[in-house]
C-alpha cells in the first residue's frame, strides 16, 4: 500500500513523514493554509531525496509557476488536475500526476495512475469511494479525501487502491502536522492493506 502523506510545512511534520514510513510526501504550492514556496519546498524535502517521493501538488498553475516549481523544488511528480494537461509543457508531463476530481467527467482513456480527489482539495471531506472503486478498476489509482486513520481500513477495502493519500486528517490544527496522528495513519494503511 503506496502512503503519501500531503501539506507538509514543517521540518517536524517531514520528520514524522519518513519515521512513520510514507512513500511520498506533497508539498502545496496552490493557495491554501499549507502553501510553502518553491525554496520552502526544497528544503523541507532535503532529508526525503532518496528515501521517499517528493511531489508538488498544484491547481491550475500558470507555465512560469511550473517552471520555478521544476527549477527549484525539483519535484519527483508534479499534481495537478487532468484539466491542466493541455498546458503542461513537455517537461513538466515527464512528472505528471494527474488528478481526478469526484465531479469531474471520466474520461474515455486514463493515465496509468492517477490521484482521485474530492471535489476540493484539503477540506476533510470523504471522496465518494463508489465511483473511486470503478476508476481503481482501470487504471492505479490514489484515494485522497477525507481520509484518517479510523476510516482508512473501510476506504481501502471498498475501493481497493494502489495508494492513499492523507493531509487535514493527520493534522492536530489546519496545516499543523501531527506525528502520532501520521504514525496510526500509516500503520492503519498497512495493516488494511495486508488484511
Amino acid at each position: 500500500m503506496f502512503v503519501k502523506i500531503c501539506g507538509l510545512t514543517t521540518p517536524e511534520g517531514v520528520a514524522a513523514a519518513l519515521e512513520a514510513g510514507a512513500d511520498a510526501v506533497g508539498f502545496v504550492f496552490a493557495p491554501s493554509v499549507r502553501r510553502v514556496t518553491p525554496a520552502a519546498a526544497a528544503s523541507l524535502a532535503a532529508p526525503v531525496r532518496g528515501r521517499a517521493l517528493c511531489i508538488a501538488v498544484t491547481l491550475h498553475p500558470t507555465n512560469a509557476e511550473v517552471e520555478e516549481i521544476l527549477d527549484v523544488f525539483a519535484p519527483d511528480l508534479l499534481q495537478t488536475d487532468l484539466a491542466d494537461a493541455a498546458a503542461l509543457s513537455p517537461r513538466a508531463r515527464a512528472r505528471w500526476l494527474s488528478v481526478l476530481r469526484e465531479n469531474a467527467p471520466l474520461p474515455d482513456e486514463l493515465p496509468p495512475r492517477l490521484l482521485y480527489e474530492g471535489a476540493v482539495s484539503g477540506a476533510g471531506r470523504t471522496a465518494d469511494w463508489s465511483r473511486a472503486e470503478k476508476v481503481a478498476r482501470r487504471t492505479e489509482l490514489l484515494l485522497a479525501g477525507g481520509l484518517d486513520a479510523d476510516n482508512v481500513a473501510a476506504a481501502i477495502r471498498a475501493v481497493r487502491p494502489f495508494g492513499v493519500d492523507v493531509s487535514s486528517g493527520v493534522e492536530s490544527s489546519p496545516g499543523v502536522k501531527c506525528p502520532t496522528k501520521i504514525a496510526r495513519f500509516v500503520a492503519a494503511a498497512r495493516a488494511a492493506a495486508q488484511s
